[in-house]
């Protein structure tokens, strides 16, 4: 007769565990936490920074659904269908879809890896990738409501971003290398069924995307009350340096591009060509897209592409926003 032993599982920690660790903290510490809150620049900055995450929230569920959904639901055959034959005609027919097919730039990574493997050009498949979060109609949208009162703003963010787009595709069907790039067989969520897909690539994007909005909106917070405002008005004065300023943030900050018109709308001290060149990198290049496109390219590629692309980027922003703001 044998006896088998019994496995002990781990315990595991998980997302619960980690809300009731804070709720406990919160109940402990609740009067450290009330004092503090007392504070009237504490205050302003926790108003800021509700106020921001409130506004974009809608706007980025309803982003990371749509580019869920155009990931398990558009073939790579529409691509052949649609796309000229000629590779430089095809990067703005690529670069202007991203009007109608829009999506997260968490998702637009591996759905431009996914066109190259089905035979898609790869100039036009990097305008897609870079297009498809800035110039779709819900980032636009967003924009919109950013900017009250400002049209302007939105049509200068739509203007640059396909610009910036189209000149990136246009430079890789001239100088770019095949030996640079280097196609996963398969991509993160292209397994199971259509609607398994879509549930993975939305869950995914939304809970990666969200996480960086509420960095983004306390990074904000934080610049607008605890930055003394004698250092935020030196470099806001500044045209070129405000410019700059706000482009290398947003490489920084990762925002998702549904979102970050609300954040670069608190920087009320820049001028609106700064913010725009906030509006313009961030959804072109940042720290998480140089990493993704690292592991599903190559890191020769990421090396050549995001350099470039940033130049492309604010260069395109300053130029529109000197014509349009």
């Amino acid at each position: 007769m044998s006896t088998s032993t019994p496995t002990k599982s781990r315990a595991r920690v998980g997302a619960l565990e980690i809300l009731v660790g804070l709720l406990v903290i919160a109940l402990i510490f609740r009067w450290q936490f009330t004092e503090l809150f007392a504070s009237p620049a504490i205050q302003t900055g926790a108003t800021l920074f509700v106020s921001i995450v409130v506004q974009a929230l809608p706007f980025l569920v309803l982003g990371v659904a749509l580019s869920g959904a155009i990931a398990a639901f558009v073939p790579a055959s529409f691509w052949h269908k649609v796309l000229p034959k000629n590779p430089a005609l095809a990067v703005p027919v690529a670069g202007a879809a991203g009007v109608v097919l829009p999506g997260c730039e968490c998702a637009s990574v591996p759905i431009a890896g996914g066109l190259m493997r089905k035979g898609v050009t790869p100039a036009a498949a990097l305008a897609f990738l870079l297009s498809a979060p800035a110039i779709n109609p819900i980032v636009i949208a967003s924009t919109f409501v950013a900017f009250p009162g400002q049209p302007e703003v939105a049509l200068a963010r739509f203007v640059a971003s396909l610009i910036a787009a189209v000149i990136m595709g246009w430079l890789w069907l001239k100088f770019g290398k095949g030996e640079w790039l280097r196609l996963p067989k398969r991509g993160v969520h292209e397994t199971g069924s259509k609607w398994k897909s879509f549930r993975l690539t939305a869950g995914h994007d939304f809970l990666q995307a969200g996480g960086f909005l509420v960095v983004g909106a306390l990074v904000a917070a934080i610049l607008n009350v605890a930055v003394p405002r004698d250092i935020v008005d030196a470099v806001a004065s500044n045209p070129w340096i405000s410019v700059l300023a706000l482009a290398i943030l947003a490489v920084l900050l990762c925002m998702c591009s549904e979102a970050d018109a609300f954040v670069a709308a608190s920087f009320t001290s820049f001028s609106n060509t700064a913010k725009l060149a906030f509006m313009v990198v961030g959804p072109m290049v940042d720290i998480k897209l140089i990493a993704m496109q690292g592991g599903w390219f190559s890191r020769s590629f990421v090396l050549r592409f995001a350099p470039v692309t940033f130049v492309v980027a604010v260069l395109c922003a300053v130029a529109v926003g000197w014509w349009l703001l």
